[in-house]
């Protein structure tokens, strides 16, 4: 096994050598054309690995190669190469090459000193794109291209064998027969993808005299005006940009084939998991295409349905979308929550749920909020921030400035919002969060404050049956609810499971890092025993209460979702509700429940929605509906999990999904996705997009779940976070590593891609390894490591950062920070330049603020190209700035499906890949 990796591993580097000597200035091209390595050679008799070798004479100094007998395959070929130009080179010839034009074939020169010297370095491995006679054999794209004939070569006629041949032997071919020769089409056509074009890229306006001081040194920030997005030179910014992008965009030949199947893809039913309020049944429904999910109501899960609420009648474009939505106890009224253009911030509406009819009730200023009803169904609570001093001609979503003092409120129905009462603030505090929640009983308002994204939170409660009044007594008072300090520190994580009278349980990471349960009672708060332990290998995810006195958790082995269900009073195990290797995605039940339903989903599975009965001694899980994509054969693919080793040796999962029976040449396009950050695992999921590549340009898609996220709990988190978010970095780079190494793909045909804290990964990984990639796709990340927090809620993410106003954390940030870290990498090694890179922000989000992609993008620009003269770095650097879109949730079907296309086609495109089948 070693020996073949290590074969392998020289093969490919002799496919990326012979690839740039083709490309390179040692070649003198009589027109212009791609390579086919069409050979004829024509000297003296010698028989060299079954190939007749001729000399043509002393002065011409040339060879030619000829066939003694047919070669079978391009492999046998290539094999038999090796001896052929390591002959050449012995008598100090050259070797012809001929290249497919549009008039022809032409002819061209190459140094087979230099040609074999390269040959010679490897251990004498096989060349790719070197043909025999007339007649070339290479993996072929599967497109006929311009000919008079073509016609198919079948497997039977690719039956050599050989240990260096055989990891090709089930690649698709097609001979393809012109006037003049016969060719093979190669995977990826440089003529046709142009990937070293030469953008004229138009300058930022920069400002060289502004800097911060941080901690006795200079930082230069020269793009500080791009901060304002009302500026002028950041209006003219964007706008050159988009045009740029547009330019770049069509070249891309296979957009519109990615988007027409894209869109055929996603053209399947959609469907949330049912949930029962009051006497009816409630999910949300988008048949395919929709822009936005619909609101159905039916009396029986398995009834006819009516539509109670459509997002898509609230704008002509679909990007009003439906943000958070609750309803009251009885079910008779619906609080919900638009959000327009994808920004964080919401409106709140009411309906009247039997008659359909819109209540008056109006709440602006509304972000990041819970919503929890009263059980006397007279109002709820819901999280709010200050309305802002100046509203004149505000545009919610654009705006940068700092979101704090979140404040709680209650909503009484029927009134204005001016009258709502102010439930909590903290004044001393103005960047912590809150969030509401009321038991099941109706008794006690729980109250989770948070100061940034880390899992720990304190609890507060109060009893709402001490109000004589009710919450309407509290009308006009200057007083908060006098709320009791449960948990009154930030160091962990309490999640309201269940309550009985005063006895509290909760899901917590208390001195359990992979999540335990734990219980209290009220009247005895420093009293807490654990109902559920921590698992020693298994991370909890969730628990609820269901069926009255049962307990259904969730928890995830090696990123892989398990569902069991255990009795609440003493923890203990009951059943085990077996399922595939894939995610559980929402579960709803509630403990009055008997019957519960969950969704399920994986890599190769859209989605399941299962049913199951609890009130039965062997609860059974029934598929209550399970969708399907049109002209979609799961079987064709196949998933895997493998385990790699990263720089220090630590373990990191990662997914791998491709075609079956695909062939580890190395010559296959890969993207490789990340995130690791806050906490959060990438679990397996559906994207229609990731297998459009997989069938129509054999890419290999990989899912990394690095450091940082929660995939193991708290100390994975952990582990790529703050002093340690270096970790994440190496960790993504050593999974690159891999997949070439195994021979999915190679560097100039590795794409990586995130999103958000994803998108500072790429970000960081480009500027560490720019030799490792051949694209990289940045969705809005965070760039400006050093000012992020000054930002909307950016001040929530020093929990998992830090913050340069300190000074040790700015010792960690400023060593990684995209903005800060771009450098020439041509001055360290000769050759080597950024990937073509497309950085991906939109107008209103206001969660990562466009400023951050647009800064480095500026930075790119001036450091790498518009600053040097005759620059090395020929790949694009460009970025795709969206409009009435956020952050990406509430994103309509169709912005969905141009984003996606245009990202893969770019990917495409600069990795020379051509669409197949």
């Amino acid at each position: 096994m070693a020996l073949e990796n290590s074969q392998r591993e020289l093969q490919l580097l002799f496919r990326s050598r012979l690839d740039q000597t083709l490309q390179s200035g040692d070649m003198s091209s009589q027109s212009p054309g791609t390579p086919t390595g069409t050979v004829s050679r024509r000297f003296r008799d010698s028989n060299l690995g079954g190939m007749r070798v001729k000399r043509v004479s002393k002065s011409s100094r040339r060879v030619a190669v000829g066939p003694s007998t047919p070669v079978p395959s391009w492999n046998a070929f290539s094999n038999q190469l090796n001896d052929s130009i390591a002959f050449a080179a012995a008598t100090a010839a050259d070797v012809s090459v001929q290249t497919a034009a549009a008039a022809g074939v032409r002819s061209t020169t190459i140094s087979a000193r230099k040609l074999a010297a390269s040959l010679w370095e490897l251990q004498d491995l096989p060349a790719p794109g070197i043909s025999v006679g007339t007649t070339q054999y290479l993996p072929s794209s599967g497109e006929e291209k311009t000919s008079d004939t073509a016609s198919p070569i079948s497997q039977a006629d690719l039956s050599y064998s050989s240990p260096r041949s055989a990891m090709f032997s089930n690649h698709q071919f097609s001979k393809v027969t012109t006037q003049q020769s016969t060719f093979i089409t190669t995977m990826g056509c440089l003529s046709e993808a142009d990937t070293t074009m030469r953008l004229q890229y138009i300058e930022a306006k920069r400002d060289d005299s502004v800097f911060d001081c941080l901690h006795d040194r200079k930082v230069a920030d020269p793009y500080r005006t791009l901060e304002d997005p009302e500026a002028k030179e950041t209006q003219e910014f964007v706008q050159n940009n988009v045009l740029l992008t547009a330019s770049v965009l069509e070249k891309c030949v296979t957009r519109d084939k990615l988007k027409n199947q894209i869109t055929a893809y996603f053209d399947y039913p959609k469907y949330s998991c049912p949930y029962k309020r009051g006497k009816h049944f409630f999910y949300m429904h988008n048949s395919g295409l929709q822009a936005q999910s619909v609101l159905y109501i039916q009396e029986k899960v398995e009834g006819d349905a009516e539509m109670l609420l459509d997002p898509n009648t609230w704008s002509e474009d679909g990007t009003v979308a439906l943000a958070i939505m609750k309803f009251s106890e009885d079910a008779e009224y619906l609080a919900y929550g638009q959000s327009a253009s994808g920004s964080d911030w919401i409106t709140i509406k009411v309906i009247h749920v039997a008659d359909r009819v819109m209540q008056p009730d109006t709440l602006s200023w509304v972000k990041f909020t819970s919503l929890t009803w009263t059980h006397d169904n007279k109002g709820f609570f819901y999280n709010r921030y200050p309305e802002p001093k100046e509203k004149v001609d505000i545009d919610a979503g654009t705006d940068t400035e700092k979101n704090l003092f979140h404040e709680l409120y209650y909503h009484l129905l029927g009134t204005d919002q001016s009258e709502d009462v102010l439930c909590w603030r903290n004044l001393e505090h103005p960047q912590w969060l809150s969030q509401a929640e009321i038991t099941s009983d109706g008794q006690y308002l729980l109250l989770s404050i948070e100061e940034g994204c880390d899992p720990v939170n304190r609890l507060y409660y109060f009893d709402l049956t001490t109000l004589l009044q009710g919450l309407e007594g509290f009308k006009g008072s200057n007083d908060q609810l006098p709320f009791k300090k449960l948990v009154d520190n930030f160091e962990a994580q309490y999640r309201l499971v269940a309550n009985d009278k005063s006895v509290f349980t909760f899901l917590t990471n208390k001195n359990a890092p992979r999540y335990k349960l734990t219980r209290v009672d009220l009247n005895h708060p420093s009293n807490w025993t654990d109902v559920i332990p921590e698992s020693k290998t298994d991370v909890l995810v969730s628990a609820d209460c269901v069926n009255l006195r049962q307990l259904l958790l969730c928890y995830m082995r090696d990123v892989k979702h398990q569902l069991q269900l255990h009795d609440l009073q003493t923890g203990s195990l009951l059943h085990h509700l077996h399922l595939e290797i894939g995610s559980v995605t929402e579960i709803s039940g509630r403990r009055q429940d008997s019957e519960i339903y969950f969704n399920f989903t994986s890599f190769l599975t859209p989605g399941i929605t299962y049913q199951c009965d609890l009130s039965s001694m062997e609860p059974e899980v029934k598929v209550l509906r399970e969708t399907a994509v049109a002209n979609f054969d799961r079987a064709l693919f196949e998933t895997k999990q493998v385990f790699v080793p990263s720089k220090d040796d630590i373990k990191i999962p990662m997914f791998l999904v491709a075609q079956k029976g695909l062939v580890l040449d190395g010559y296959h396009p890969a993207l490789l996705h990340g995130y690791g950050g806050f906490n959060i695992s990438l679990t397996p999921s559906f994207s229609v997009a990731h297998l459009v590549l997989a069938k129509h340009f054999r890419a290999v898609v990989a899912v990394a779940n690095i450091r940082g996220g929660g995939e193991y709990g708290d100390e994975w988190h952990k582990a790529g976070s703050l002093s340690n978010k270096q970790n994440c970095f190496d960790d993504f780079i050593s999974c690159g590593e891999y997949l070439i190494k195994e021979g999915y793909t190679q560097p100039k045909k590795l794409c990586i891609e995130g999103g958000s804290n994803g998108g500072l990964l790429v970000a960081a990984c480009i500027n560490q390894r720019p030799d490792l990639f051949g694209c990289a796709l940045a969705h809005v990340g965070v760039m400006d490591m050093l000012r992020f927090h000054k930002f909307t809620i950016g001040h929530a993410w020093t929990s998992d950062y830090g913050c340069a106003d300190n000074e040790e954390e700015f010792k960690w940030l400023i060593k990684y920070s995209p903005l800060h870290n771009v450098r020439r990498p041509w001055e360290q090694t000769a050759g080597v330049q950024y990937p073509p890179t497309m950085l991906l922000t939109a107008d209103h989000d206001d969660r990562v603020v466009p400023l951050h992609s647009l800064k480095f993008l500026a930075t790119l620009h001036y450091e790498l190209c518009t600053s040097v003269e005759n620059s090395p770095q020929t790949n694009p650097l460009i970025a795709r700035i969206d409009t009435k879109a956020g952050h990406g949730s509430g994103r309509p079907t169709q912005k969905i499906i141009d984003e996606a296309s245009d990202a893969y086609s770019f990917f495409a495109m600069v990795t020379n890949s051509n669409w197949i089948g």
